[in-house]
């Protein structure tokens, strides 16, 4: 299977996004068509990354001069102590804007890299290549780089596109499958608020995407991109339409927070959670009908998914989850701005249901009655 091309095109920046199994080769050819004045690479790699991946990529470009730092990528890293350490490195080995840093990693490390880039010297080259599935149909696309903050995820960041995103699936054989689970998440995700038909091929064809069946992995990444993309394109700084890819967002990052980023529960599955409560809200709102809900409800019951929703069944985990939601990025006052769902493959738009607190602590029970 030839190598696939999604292209990024905005007013200030255009970039590809290549997707492929064993296409890291590919890499030196486009450094030298897209950053013909590097002399100096940053190789950012995610610790977690198997060593052959690591020894393969140092040896492709040797011919520069590389600064290699093995990253430990967590939630609680991804800071701006982190930030600080990396801009150092650079700034000690006189590291100039036409040189190039590269992430090699999952979803932390390429937003953390992606940040450092973004405020190094005002910007620096930067190329992502993101190892995790989670990372290949989401937060390697469209720009949005950042840190966390003792406030919330992803409080602190930039805007700033790539020179170029490789996703090569051979990365994922060495995910364990809760990992696969994460990116899965943000797959459907895409699906539900966007595309109906993409929605009915992955009721057939989940169970291959999480038994990394190259093809049908290729094609979900493909059609995942495309969709983010969709949003991305028409507003690249999310001050409206693109808020709708933060459906179910709401209540996982809530979960997250909450959890202080715990192992025990991945943002795929906080996500999982998220949809479904996100939902249920929009029932409770009347905005869709339990059909919706029973649909998607399918998803995870066929696929073994809703070993996640567990805890969340009962009022109390619902109601300790509403202080973390003050903080989401989407609001803009005192109410929590959620995007809720009117069908499999349409939202509500953002800012339209605004919720208090007071509102939402009412209807709490109605959450396990869906």
């Amino acid at each position: 299977m030839k190598t696939q091309e999604i292209k990024f095109k905005n007013l200030n920046k255009n970039y590809s996004i290549l997707i492929g199994n064993n296409i890291l080769k590919i890499l030196p050819n486009k450094i030298r068509s897209l950053c013909p004045k590097t002399k100096k690479i940053a190789l950012i790699f995610d610790k977690k990354i198997p060593s052959k991946y690591k020894k393969s990529i140092s040896k492709n470009l040797k011919k520069y001069e590389l600064l290699i730092y093995n990253f430990k990528a967590n939630e609680k890293t991804k800071s701006l102590k982190s930030v600080n350490f990396l801009l150092n490195k650079l700034l000690s080995k006189n590291f100039n804007r036409s040189d190039l840093i590269i992430a090699v990693g999952g979803g932390i490390t390429g937003d953390l890299t992606g940040f450092v880039a973004s405020i190094f010297k005002r910007g620096i080259n930067f190329i992502n290549i993101p190892t995790t599935l989670l990372s290949q149909v989401d937060a390697a696309i469209g720009g949005k780089t950042g840190i966390n903050s003792s406030y919330g995820k992803n409080l602190i960041g930039s805007f700033s596109q790539p020179k170029l995103v490789i996703s090569d699936t051979s990365f994922l054989k060495s995910l364990k499958k809760k990992e696969m689970v994460c990116g899965y998440a943000e797959i459907l995700k895409h699906a539900v608020i966007n595309d109906k038909n993409f929605f009915k091929w992955l009721k057939s064809n989940t169970k291959y995407i999480l038994s990394y069946e190259t093809k049908k992995l290729i094609y979900a990444i493909k059609t995942s991109c495309r969709i983010k993309l969709l949003f991305v394109n028409k507003d690249v700084d999310e001050k409206n339409l693109r808020m709708i890819l933060n459906f179910g967002h709401t209540f996982a990052h809530a979960i997250e927070v909450k959890n202080n980023y715990s192992k025990n529960i991945t943002h795929g599955e906080a996500v999982l959670v998220g949809m479904i409560l996100a939902t249920k809200l929009s029932v409770i709102k009347k905005v869709c009908n339990k059909k919706v809900l029973k649909d998607l409800m399918e998803i995870y019951t066929e696929n073994n998914l809703s070993y996640a929703l567990i805890k969340y069944k009962n009022p109390k985990a619902i109601n300790s989850l509403i202080p973390y939601l003050k903080n989401d990025k989407k609001n803009n006052d005192e109410k929590i701005n959620f995007i809720l769902l009117n069908k499999i493959g349409k939202t509500t738009m953002p800012n339209k249901y605004k919720i208090s607190i007071h509102e939402l602590k009412k209807n709490i029970k109605r959450f396990t009655q869906c």
